[in-house]
């Protein structure tokens, strides 16, 4: 049982959330989830010490309908910020430009246009809608709307009547495109005055990419006839996705930093840093760090994702979550989580459609995975490090996965054909029972199919340094190298894990340091960067 600290629930009339996994576990964790209902305290606002952020006189320009709302200054450790409020839909093309001593805020839930629909429209057509389903606006159906956010832009969310969280919806995009030297945060109001630390999270709701992608375990439609929708939570202003474009094109999240996110609304209804569903190839995604989910670091469902230099820390779920028919490659992955804290470290299903198609078909590559040797067995429901079930067909190639105090894989099987693992050039310090057979595979199932790759060894000693960085013994195991094969969005390397040695840097600048991992920057995750 877990119990979900420093949250206010909805209502009733509440927006529902889909974060649930499939067949016996829900996340985060199975069976009952208190949820503790405080009378809400207002955050106190520190005074400024030694900060050096002035805040700006004014919000500067926005072109959608009601520009920037200035919510006056708000004073932190950094100094002092001018609040400028996005407006609950942005219905024309808007930056948010870097100024100094402006700060954005998302309160509620802020729409990036209105969705588009199921698919792309002719020139001509229109998308039959009531005007409450878009923030009072009736658009054309593929409203073509992009959010542009510039490097070094910080944006807040501060939950009120609603938990804040910014959707993209389909035939919208967003352009969050940041630098190494200038990355883009999206964090809590509690992380702007200066409360938080290394436990803190689900301060608010997060990032929510909407696309045309095929999904399965369809709320709309069927799989059969190529109609699958699926919705994101079931309130009056629903949040739809899926279509037949994996493709489909949601814009770029790149050099971008989620902090403090996560929402419960209900069993089973929860908001993580990024949830992202039924975009596709289109989509760029790249370095992208998640600080202190309250549920997973990061959560696909359906569509084709392509995805390179993933950073999760201390999520209080699952570090990746894929789900529901994903076509999935992920490249240069780092989840580590925690002692004591969060579930699986990967968890792979179809959500509960064993039988419909697409089966999820899914490769991470060059990932280092780490539960620390300190604590207790913290992989809750999941019950091992890797969770891979509901027809879900996943290949793990070049990964090390260091949880000496847990189990560290689990097939669960179901249906005509279960799912299926192959690996190569995976390495595993694990606690001594290491493999989990449930469902209808037969003891021993797990650690063939883990077998059935090359050069693997699930009795290995990790020599990691700084948490994360290959030792002598991973480097001494060969690699995969024919990554490309698997699918040619892979790099060819010629190392095991996510990083190399200690020459390989890609991690640092753009990210921040907590308790759990130091990244070499300058500026710890419980701080903003002034730059």
């Amino acid at each position: 049982m877990k119990t979900i600290h420093g949250m206010m629930l909805l209502g009733c009339s509440a927006l529902a959330l889909a974060g649930c996994g499939a067949d016996d576990i829900s996340s985060p964790g199975a069976g009952s989830i208190v949820i503790n209902n405080p009378t809400p305290t207002p955050t106190p606002t520190p005074t400024p010490t030694s900060g050096t952020v002035v805040a700006a006189a004014s919000c500067p320009s926005f072109s959608a309908t009601g520009g920037l709302t200035d919510s006056g200054v708000l004073p932190g450790p950094e100094g002092t910020w001018r609040v400028c409020t996005l407006p609950a839909l942005i219905d024309a093309n808007s930056t948010l430009p870097k100024v100094a001593g402006v700060i954005y805020r998302i309160s509620g839930r802020v729409d990036v246009g209105c969705d588009g629909g199921f698919a792309a429209p002719t020139s001509t057509a229109t998308f039959a809608t009531t005007t409450a389903s878009c923030n009072g606006k009736v658009l054309n159906q593929d409203t073509n709307v992009t959010l542009s956010i510039d490097p070094g832009v910080i944006v807040f969310g501060e939950n009120g009547a609603e938990p804040a969280w910014l959707a993209v919806n389909r035939g919208n995009k967003i352009n969050a495109s940041g630098t190494a030297a200038l990355p883009i945060i999206f964090t809590s109001r509690s992380n702007v005055v200066g409360s938080n630390d290394d436990n803190s999270q689900g301060q608010w709701g997060g990032v929510v990419l909407l696309g045309r992608g095929k999904v399965t375990d369809c709320n709309y439609g069927s799989t059969t006839a190529n109609t699958c929708e699926r919705d994101t939570e079931g309130s009056v202003n629903k949040a739809v996705f899926g279509g037949n474009d994996n493709t489909y094109n949601a814009g770029t999240m790149k050099y971008v930093q989620i902090r403090y996110s996560g929402y419960v609304l209900s069993n089973g209804k929860e908001l993580q840093s990024l949830t992202a569903e039924g975009v596709g190839t289109g989509t760029t995604l790249e370095y992208f760090q998640s600080v202190n989910s309250s549920d997973d670091g990061a959560e696909f469902f359906g569509g084709a994702v392509n995805f390179k230099h993933y950073i999760a820390v201390n999520a209080d779920d699952d570090s990746l979550d894929i789900d529901t028919g994903l076509q999935g490659a992920f490249q240069y992955v780092l989840l580590l989580q925690r002692s004591g804290g969060g579930d699986a470290m990967v968890e792979a299903d179809s959500d509960g459609a064993e039988d419909q198609l697409p089966r999820q078909k899914s490769i991470v590559a060059n990932f280092t995975m780490v539960q620390p040797q300190s604590s207790s067995n913290n992989d809750a429901n999941d019950k091992a490090s890797l969770l891979i079930r509901g027809n879900s067909d996943i290949t793990l190639v070049n990964g090390i996965i260091n949880t000496p105090a847990n189990e560290c894989l689990r097939l669960n099987g179901s249906g005509t054909t279960p799912a299926t693992l192959k690996a190569y050039s995976v390495v595993m310090s694990c606690n001594t029972t290491k493999y989990l057979d449930t469902g209808t595979y037969a003891a021993g199932s797990t650690a063939a199919q883990f077998a059935t790759g090359t050069n693997n060894n699930d009795a290995f000693t990790s020599t990691l340094t700084s948490t994360f960085i290959n030792g002598t013994n991973e480097t001494g195991v060969a690699a995969y190298a024919s990554l490309s094969s698997l699918s040619s969005y892979l790099d060819n390397v010629a190392y095991i894990g996510a990083v190399a040695n200690a020459s390989d840097t890609w991690y640092k600048g753009w990210t921040c340091n907590n308790g759990t991992a130091a990244f070499g920057s300058s500026t710890s995750c419980t701080a903003l960067p002034t730059y």
